[in-house]
């Protein structure tokens, strides 16, 4: 039972896919290994309807509803993190900066870049998948998105910063993390051909490389980190699965 709770407190979190809830602090480090599990019901969602033919024949029109439709199903939690990330990396100032940047409500020129990129990326990929009538990888691209940010949540434990975000990062478990990890790996395979998979988790060690010297540098990690590193591994499991069909 307590699984199932952690499991629906996790799905109304962090998405619309179940009823919005406040989750105690006490439960809601339980939620991070249960996130591949979300990538996958927000997946399943985002890819039946094409599979089962809707709008068929109109790839570019499916795409562009997966990539809205995603956005609002997450509420954008992702996509804010992105841009906060941005905004702030490109102020070249020092730790102090960087949070007030990353803490300021208002989207500056390079978040909103960040976001076009990521959506437009986001696009053009997901319209290649669709066009070949990838729809088990499409949704599993969801899966590695939410095991992106398992893996960096278990990476950057250590230097957290207070808050909700600190509070899943130490959710992320070494037990917890292997058995994220090891969903992922049974779902890819069974989502994509064994190469594109193995690419999708070099693309993403890259990415998780990059988002663990940035928070060393800026003195800590927070939710929005979180964020950029589901988005960013989404991409990176679409691109290998479009390189490696």
């Amino acid at each position: 039972m307590n699984m199932i709770r952690n499991f629906l407190n996790t799905l109304g979190f962090m998405t619309r896919l179940a009823p919005a809830r406040v989750v105690p602090d006490n439960e809601l480090f339980a939620s991070m290994p249960l996130m591949p599990l979300v990538g996958l019901i927000l997946g399943l969602v985002l890819a039946a309807p094409w599979k089962l033919g809707l709008l068929a024949g109109h790839p570019w029109v499916q795409a562009w509803l997966v990539v809205m439709l995603g956005a609002w199903l997450t509420r954008g939690l992702h996509h804010d993190g992105l841009a906060d990330i941005f905004d702030a990396v490109t102020t070249h100032a020092g730790p102090e900066r960087f949070w007030e940047v990353v803490k300021d409500s208002r989207c500056g020129a390079f978040g909103v870049l960040a976001l076009v990129g990521l959506m437009a990326g986001q696009m053009v990929l997901f319209h290649a998948l669709l066009q070949a009538q990838a729809f088990a990888a499409l949704a599993f691209v969801f899966v590695f998105g939410r095991f992106g940010s398992v893996a960096f949540a278990y990476m950057a434990r250590d230097i957290a910063r207070p808050g909700m975000g600190s509070l899943l990062m130490q959710g992320a478990t070494f037990t917890g993390t292997t058995a994220a990890l090891v969903l992922t790996i049974v779902l890819g395979l069974l989502g994509m051909p064994p190469l594109a998979l193995l690419l999708a988790f070099a693309l993403l060690g890259c990415v998780l490389f990059s988002l663990h010297s940035l928070a060393r540098t800026v003195e800590g990690a927070n939710g929005d980190f979180l964020g950029a590193a589901t988005v960013l591994a989404e991409l990176c499991a679409a691109l290998a699965a479009v390189a490696l069909p």
